[in-house]
Order: C-alpha cells, then sequence, then structure tokens
C-alpha cells in the first residue's frame, strides 16, 4: 500500500520535493472504526499550514513516518462498527494519503452517491461547501437586494459562497480572484455579475468602478489587509465574514496585516469570524438543500483533478502556489 509522507520537518510553503511516496503494509481495521479504500483525496490551502505546525489544534505529521492528512471518499473494505457496511460509501475528514485509511467509527460519514458524483463530497457538499453556505447563510444571513464581494472567489469555498449568496437574493455578487484564467471560470461557471484580477496593477481602482453603490456583504478568505480593502467599500451596518486567511498559509511568514479599528467603527462593522466545525451539526441539512441546488444547476462545481497517489506532492505544490483552477482532488482508485 502506498501512503504520502514529509522527508524533513517544514518551514517553508510545501512544495513537491518535500513528500516522498513510501510502500508499507496494509493497515489492521480498527476495534471501534472501518478500512476505507480511497477513491478521492482532498488537498486544501489550511494543511500548508498544519505542515508548519501553524494550525491551530493540529500537529504536522511526524516525517517519514507518518502520512500526510487530508479529507477523503471512499468505500468500506471492512468494518467492526455497527452501521457501516462493506461497500458503502463514506466521507471523512480524518483521512490520511494513503491508498487504504484505518478512520474510527465517529470520523466518517455515510454519502450518497445518487445525489451527486462521490467526488462532490470533498468540495461542494463537503467541508468548502459547509463553510459556504454557513457563513453566507447563517452569519451573513444575505438575503434580498445585497451587494456581496468575495475574494479568492475561484477557490471552492468563495466559488460556492457566491452562488450561494446569488440563491438567497443577492442583487449583486463580485468576486476577486488571481489571473484572467480563474476570473473567467468565476463568472462563467460560478454565475458572479463581475470579477477583479488582483494580479492587474489597477485592481483596486476596478473594484471602485465595479461597486458604485458600495457592498453590504463580504467574505474574506485571504487576509486581514483584503478585508480592510472590502470595508473601505462597504456600506454602514456591513456584515463581514471573516472565513479564512490563505495569504497566511501560501507564505513563509505568517500575515501581520493590521486592521484599522477606526474603519470599523465608522462603518458600524458587524465583523464575526467563522470556523466550519461549529457547523458539523448542520451538514445533513445543507447538503438536502445543496443537493436541490446542484439538481436544478443552481450551484456548480469545477475540479482541478490529477489521478494516482504518486501525483499528490506536484498538485499540493500547485496549489500553495494558486495554479488550480477549481477544487484541488487526487483520484486515488
Amino acid at each position: 500500500m502506498k501512503i504520502v509522507v514529509l522527508k524533513s520537518e517544514v518551514d517553508h510553503k510545501p512544495v513537491a520535493g518535500d513528500f516522498i511516496v513510501c510502500d508499507v503494509p496494509t493497515p489492521v481495521c480498527p476495534t471501534d472504526g472501518v478500512l476505507v479504500r480511497t477513491t478521492h483525496l482532498s488537498l486544501d490551502p489550511y494543511i500548508g499550514s498544519v505542515l508548519r505546525g501553524r494550525h491551530l489544534g493540529a500537529k504536522p505529521p511526524i516525517p517519514m513516518k507518518e502520512p500526510i492528512p487530508g479529507a477523503i471518499v471512499g468505500q468500506i473494505e471492512e468494518s467492526k462498527v455497527s452501521g457501516f457496511e462493506v461497500g458503502e460509501w463514506v466521507y471523512s475528514m480524518n483521512g490520511r494519503w494513503q491508498e487504504i485509511c484505518p478512520i474510527g467509527g465517529s470520523s466518517i460519514r455515510k454519502i450518497d452517491p445518487s445525489i451527486a458524483p462521490t467526488e462532490a463530497y470533498i468540495g461542494v457538499l463537503g467541508m468548502p461547501g459547509l463553510t459556504a453556505w454557513a457563513g453566507i447563510t447563517r452569519l451573513a444571513k444575505v438575503q434580498s437586494g445585497d451587494i456581496v464581494l468575495i475574494d479568492a472567489a475561484a477557490g471552492a469555498v468563495g466559488g460556492t459562497a457566491g452562488q450561494i449568496a446569488k440563491i438567497c437574493g443577492a442583487k449583486k455578487v463580485v468576486g476577486i480572484a488571481g489571473g484572467k484564467e480563474k476570473c473567467q471560470m468565476v463568472i462563467e461557471t460560478y454565475d458572479f455579475d463581475d470579477c477583479i484580477d488582483y494580479k492587474e496593477s489597477e485592481w483596486k481602482a476596478k473594484l471602485s468602478q465595479t461597486l458604485p453603490d458600495g457592498l453590504s456583504v463580504f467574505f474574506e478568505n485571504v487576509s486581514a489587509e483584503m478585508a480592510m480593502v472590502a470595508l473601505s467599500h462597504a456600506n454602514l451596518y456591513v456584515r463581514g465574514v471573516l472565513c479564512g486567511l490563505v495569504d497566511a498559509y501560501h507564505t513563509e511568514v505568517q500575515s501581520q496585516h493590521a486592521i484599522n479599528a477606526g474603519l470599523i467603527i465608522g462603518k458600524r462593522a458587524n465583523l464575526q469570524g467563522l470556523v466550519v466545525y461549529d457547523y458539523f451539526h448542520l451538514w445533513d441539512e445543507y447538503i438536502q438543500q445543496a443537493a436541490t441546488w446542484i439538481s436544478t444547476k443552481q450551484l456548480k462545481f469545477k475540479e482541478d483533478r490529477v489521478r494516482g497517489l504518486e501525483n499528490a506532492p506536484s498538485q499540493f505544490e500547485r496549489l500553495m502556489n494558486g495554479q488550480n483552477i477549481g477544487k484541488a482532488i487526487v483520484t486515488v482508485s
């Protein structure tokens, strides 16, 4: 069985050369869990932070011993848990970069392949989708007439958040992404009204032109600095969701951008931090809603996929460099 481990500890943005594929014996089924053959592996930006020991509550894997963590979808090969049968499809956030994963019974969720392709459960129906839904519907409470700004809009969270905002009645949804190809995808696939390419020299001026009436909601995925950019265009009583710090995940030093307290006070802003773990109890409710949206083509998703576990390191490097177009996935088997 193949697994992927770190060669040594990393204190920099991970690259493909930091990983190595090893052959190890097939694991034994946990006495209170299952063995899952991994079919799809999720690659997520926060894992870059985990590997450098920066992610709260998560220890980096021991080099040359422990496989890299990652959410997975797969089929049960052996079960010692009541209610989970061999052959059933499951999702787990406690998977690993390995072909067969031993997972505790409390860390798996059954999934329904009839609702959507199984790989959707690590993207639009998985943690990224739940994050977007919770931020838009539970925190920002987007409603008819809202003008919404979302950065990292080409990502799985940002792209889903924008679509759900439109479903909730937003008057206008504007994205920020890096590069013409990503911006085109945000508009054509995710149906945003516009998308600003932050790699262009005059992007801030274009953002001002795109938001002549200001904004009432922003969904922050990148940094405190970008949150302040959003606030500078905000109307009074703006609702801001602080979801992620992708800027810090991708750089070698932690972000130290300052929050402008005066701007927050002046805008009478309501800023709320979003941690998706707080909404796990609503996951089934989200999937029920999202399944309907997918079937009616109101909610779309795009994948950036490679095949073979041995290609996970190079795919992860692309993700760390922001080169992925859509949700980064490895099809393992």
